[in-house]
C-alpha cells in the first residue's frame, strides 16, 4: 500500500497527489510514468510522475478528474492509500545538451512538462515555457516552471498571461529563432499543431503519447501507435517520441474507440454510488 502524504488542488478538475513509493522515487527519471491501480475492482491508469523527493521516498502524481476512477483518486484524503503502483515505466526523455528548448503544456499536460523543463534547466540549458489553460484557473505549475526560466501563460478568455492558443506564443518564438527542441505535452489535437508549426524549421519535436494502456509492458497492445509507418508501443517504446513521426490522425481515433464505453462506466458508477 501507498499512503498519500498530501492532496493538493491545482485546477477546478486536477489535484496533485504525493504519495509514498520509494523504490519508484529512486529509480524515476523524467519522462517516465506509472500504472496505479486504487484497489479491487478498480481500472489500471497510467500517470506520469511529475515530480519525486527522494529524500522522503515520495513521488508525486498530477490527475485530471475526467472518469471514475481518475475521480476516485483526486477525492483521496492523507493517509489514505493506492494499492498498486508500478513503475517507472517508459524510456526517459531524451535531453538536449545546450541551447534553448521551449517546453509547451496544455492543461494537466504542463505537469508532464515540468519535470522535463527541471532536468533541463539542471543541465544548464535555457528553458522557455509556454502553458495553457481555458481561463486562470486552468493554468497549473506556473511557480515551479518560473524556477526553469521564462514562463508564458496562455488562457483562451485573456484572463491569464497571453490570450489565445500556446501554438500562438510559439509561432513568435520560432519566428524569432533560436529555438533548438521543443517538448510538447497536452490534447492531441494541440500537440499536433505544435508538431506542424516546428516542422518546416526542422525543429526537433518531442511529443507525449496517451493511448489506452493496460497492463504497460506491450502485451497487451491497446497502446500502440504509428510514427514514422511502423507500429510501435507507447508503454515499452515511449511514451515520448518524434512529433514530426507521429500519425496523429491515427491516435485521435485510438482515443475515440472506448468513450462511449466510459461513458457507460461512469453513469454505472454514479448509479450504484446513489443506490449505496
Amino acid at each position: 500500500m501507498h499512503r498519500i502524504i498530501a492532496n493538493t488542488r491545482l485546477s477546478p478538475n486536477v489535484n496533485r497527489l504525493e504519495l509514498e513509493a520509494p523504490l519508484v522515487a529512486k529509480a524515476r527519471q523524467p519522462g517516465q510514468f506509472v500504472i496505479v491501480r486504487l484497489g479491487q475492482g478498480h481500472e489500471r491508469i497510467p500517470l506520469t510522475i511529475a515530480g519525486v523527493d527522494r529524500a522522503k521516498g515520495s513521488i508525486s502524481l498530477v490527475i485530471q478528474a475526467v472518469g471514475y476512477s481518475t475521480k476516485a483518486l483526486v477525492a483521496l484524503k492523507e493517509g489514505d492509500a493506492i494499492q498498486d503502483v508500478a513503475g517507472p515505466l517508459g524510456h526517459p526523455t531524451e535531453l538536449l545538451e545546450h541551447g534553448h528548448a521551449v517546453c509547451v503544456g496544455g492543461g494537466v499536460g504542463t505537469a508532464v512538462v515540468l519535470p522535463i523543463a527541471e532536468a533541463l534547466a539542471e543541465r544548464g540549458v535555457r528553458v522557455t515555457s509556454i502553458i495553457g489553460g481555458r481561463a486562470k484557473e486552468w493554468v497549473i505549475c506556473e511557480r515551479e516552471l518560473a524556477a526553469c526560466g521564462q514562463v508564458q501563460p496562455c488562457t483562451d478568455d485573456g484572463s491569464h498571461g497571453r490570450k489565445g492558443f500556446v501554438t500562438d506564443a510559439l509561432k513568435e518564438l520560432i519566428a524569432a529563432g533560436g529555438v533548438d527542441a521543443v517538448y510538447a505535452v497536452g490534447p492531441v489535437p494541440m500537440m499536433r499543431a505544435v508538431s506542424e508549426l516546428t516542422r518546416p524549421a526542422g525543429i526537433h519535436t518531442v511529443v507525449s503519447l496517451n493511448p489506452v494502456m493496460i497492463d504497460g509492458t506491450g502485451m497487451c497492445g491497446g497502446c500502440r501507435v504509428t510514427i514514422g509507418g511502423q507500429v510501435k508501443f507507447a508503454c515499452v517504446d515511449g511514451p515520448e517520441f518524434d512529433g514530426h513521426q507521429v500519425d496523429f490522425t491515427a491516435l485521435q481515433a485510438r482515443l475515440a474507440t472506448y468513450k462511449q464505453f466510459e461513458r457507460q462506466a461512469e453513469d454505472h458508477a454514479c448509479r450504484v454510488g446513489l443506490q449505496g
